[in-house]
């Protein structure tokens, strides 16, 4: 894109000179689940617009939250001033701020009148805690019945059903993302039934790039019902950005095998240790777009210092990079990893079994004291006294004992 600005030109040749504003359009998932989602919490898309477009500089200036006489309801809290009909907050309307109210449903469950910006971040961020802690409770729950309805004829049917030419598997998961309006739900959806050995690894390739093209197609209708050609020129660089994605990476067979042994790659890390996905969420979607963000904004302040200083870092890292993949291929460092994973996972299992492996033991010194003959407590003091450094003649029923079981 940087060499051939395609995409810019090829958008550009598909859009007319304008477009016409139409009415807002939203998926059945969100029809289904914003009327009870609006009744706990609903945000404020405007404060977002307003600081992007300059409207305001910071956050504070819808705030504290006010409603006309106290009455929490969309009138009274969140309708919008006339300014040119010289309209003022407080007086003719009010306002709100991070959370704001729904003209159907009212003012959600969080919303407080005369709320300032810490008491709605912190319904947002108790709100955000919920809404994660469900959502790992919906995926534990969606795996557990996986696994027990899946069985028997109803894998072999699955297994039957999705084992389709790549082609239409793209078009499978597409048609599934635009139904659910989703890319998230079709992928946390299959995902468990590859975990489940139901469909295969190169059946969920295709199934998971069609996903990411029926995602792009919220954003396109949603760009069409808009009077604005830059967002529906946005859209379809995003549609064919995927397209150009899949054309690259599936179609070859060569390039297909990349991601494949990738995934299977970090399977076989993730079976070794639980550690392996955090460390490879944090490296991809943290370390690495950082890094890159500050080298670019240095290069960005066109002063000679920070060029200067950018263009060593760059050098620095392409050289640790180098010396990084020469540690892995040529030094064993694969192994190394591997084998360091290795033995925390038996340090772990250990830890897990010793009080188990420590009542085993002493199950077996107490059958071992009783075929002796030895009493546990005269063993426990002879140990002690050998760990003092003194040594005591046995006694003589000891040694009665010791003879007659060398006799038998």
């Amino acid at each position: 894109e940087i060499i051939s600005h395609y995409l810019y030109h090829l958008t550009k040749a598909m859009l007319p000179d304008n477009v016409k504003d139409g009415e807002a359009w939203s998926g059945p998932i969100k029809k289904i689940v914003s009327p009870l989602s609006d009744k706990i919490l609903k945000s404020n898309k405007d404060v977002i617009k307003d600081i992007a477009t300059g409207k305001v500089e910071n956050c504070d200036a819808y705030y504290p939250v006010l409603c006309l006489d106290g009455i929490e309801d969309y009138k009274h809290c969140a309708s919008k001033c006339d300014k040119d009909a010289g309209e003022e907050v407080g007086v003719d309307c009010g306002r709100v701020g991070l959370i704001t109210c729904d003209k159907n449903t009212g003012c959600p469950a969080f919303f407080q009148n005369g709320a300032n910006l810490h008491d709605d971040s912190i319904s947002g961020g108790v709100c955000l805690v919920l809404s994660l802690f469900l959502l790992f409770v919906c995926l534990m729950a969606l795996v557990n019945v996986l696994q027990r309805g899946l069985a028997g004829m109803s894998t072999r049917i699955i297994y039957k059903a999705t084992n389709v030419n790549g082609l239409i598997g793209i078009v499978i998961g597409a048609a599934i993302t635009i139904l659910v309006q989703s890319s998230s739900i079709t992928t946390s959806v299959l995902t468990p039934f590859v975990g489940l050995g139901v469909i295969q690894l190169e059946q969920m390739l295709p199934l998971t790039l069609g996903a990411n093209i029926g995602t792009t197609i919220t954003g396109l209708l949603a760009a069409m019902v808009s009077d604005n050609v830059d967002a529906l020129q946005v859209a379809l660089c995003h549609l064919f950005f995927n397209i150009s994605g899949i054309v690259i990476w599936y179609p070859i067979p060569i390039m297909r095998r990349i991601p494949l042994r990738g995934a299977r790659a970090l399977g076989r890390a993730t079976r070794r240790s639980r550690l392996v996905p955090p460390i490879y969420i944090i490296v991809v979607f943290f370390v690495i777009p950082l890094l890159l963000l500050g080298l670019s904004s240095l290069f960005m302040q066109k002063t000679v210092g920070f060029t200067v200083l950018g263009s060593f870092l760059v050098i620095g890292v392409v050289l640790g990079i180098a010396r990084f993949i020469w540690w892995w291929k040529k030094q064993e460092g694969l192994q190394k990893c591997l084998a360091c994973l290795d033995r925390r996972t038996d340090m772990n299992n250990t830890m897990k079994t010793l009080p188990e492996d420590m009542q085993f033991l002493k199950s077996k010194v107490s059958l071992l004291a009783e075929h002796t003959g030895l009493p546990e407590d005269e063993e426990a003091g002879d140990a002690q006294k050998g760990s003092d450094g003194t040594a005591e003649e046995v006694a003589p029923e000891n040694e009665e004992v010791a003879i007659e079981d060398k006799e038998d």
